[in-house]
């Protein structure tokens, strides 16, 4: 906790409690189904929620602002940006089944009324997003591919509605690949802790918005 408290001070008591039990709740959880390596669930707070709240350091949401969660696995990065803007609609969606049920019994045992977990594919949602975010679920170019078709036109956030994905490593190859402006932000920017240095949060505006809201 004193990882998330550095970096965010401002938190209220309602966030502060939230993101405290999250430690038991994934604890518990990953006996049962394993949502997080072993070696990491000693690190939960650095791997997972601090490095999910990278975008917080790139995009503040707007209230009013909808996001959709590709891949979401045990609820990263979607659970701890929910908490972090509650005003914020997010919706996460895994097609693994048992990582959705452990999502939704985490979110329904924090309290968060701002977050729709969803069983399936993102070729099948139908509604429309100002920004789509995940966590290194695989290349950039196909993970572009399965966001067509899912932005909104509304636009009244700070950054051009689009993607925020979080990778680590060498990723030349794979920007160039999608041959699209693409802009990268270093964690190690934002936290000094050693594991941020390779990690990345790219930033992808995009033009193929919906008419529709």
């Amino acid at each position: 906790m004193e990882l998330i408290t550095k970096y965010f001070p401002g938190l209220s008591e309602g966030q502060l409690k939230q993101f405290a039990q999250l430690d038991s709740l994934y604890a518990a959880w990953n006996e049962q189904i394993n949502v997080i390596s072993r070696k990491d669930i000693d690190f939960l707070y650095e791997r997972h929620i601090l490095h999910s709240l990278g975008i917080a350091k790139v995009m503040s949401f707007k209230p009013g602002t909808r996001v959709l969660d590709i891949g979401t696995g045990g609820g990263f990065p979607g659970i701890p940006l929910a908490i972090l803007f509650p005003e914020t609609t997010f919706v996460l969606i895994d097609s693994i089944g048992k990582k959705i049920k452990v999502v939704q019994e985490v979110s329904d045992a924090i309290g968060l009324t701002n977050l729709t977990a969803i069983h399936g594919r993102a070729e099948e949602v139908d509604e429309k997003f100002h920004f789509i975010v995940s966590r290194a679920v695989t290349r950039l170019k196909p993970f572009f591919g399965w966001t067509k078709n899912k932005y909104s036109a509304e636009q009244f956030n700070d950054l051009k509605n689009g993607i925020l994905y979080l990778k680590g490593g060498d990723l030349d190859e794979e920007i160039k690949e999608l041959n699209k402006p693409v802009q990268l932000y270093n964690l190690s920017d934002f936290f000094q802790e050693e594991f941020f240095e390779t990690k990345k949060v790219l930033y992808v505006p995009v033009n193929n918005v919906s008419s529709k809201k």
